[in-house]
């Protein structure tokens, strides 16, 4: 549902420069946790899903469904990601493959935890 490509030559935000301090930066992707959309990345809608772009990694990802976009867009809104997939009604059968491309998401800081 999402894929990350990344350029060549990109730098990392020192840390100073970075959405969210570098002790709260914890790699691992936890569902139950509250995250949203990071303040370093725009959204460009396409009629698959979205674009989305890391002005600070230089990173780009592909949301390939609407309803992934709305998530995103959505998920500072809900207590958890687990709530977020609820909330937008995304089947029991579909939320692993959802929590997968979330997941994705989160480890090249496309979203974030709030």
């Amino acid at each position: 549902m999402s894929t990350e490509l990344r350029s060549s030559g990109a730098r990392r935000f020192a840390p100073e420069e970075r959405d969210h301090p570098a002790a709260d930066h914890e790699p691992s992707f936890a569902p139950e946790s509250p995250y949203r959309l990071s303040r370093n990345v725009s959204l460009r809608e396409e009629p698959f899903g979205a674009l989305a772009y890391h002005f600070g990694n230089r990173r780009l990802s592909f949301l390939k469904t609407p309803r992934l976009v709305e998530i995103v867009r959505d998920l500072h809104e809900h207590r958890s990601v687990r709530a977020a997939l609820a909330a937008h009604g995304v089947p029991e059968r579909q939320r692993d493959g959802y929590l997968r491309a979330l997941a994705s998401l989160a480890r090249v800081d496309m979203i974030v935890r709030a």
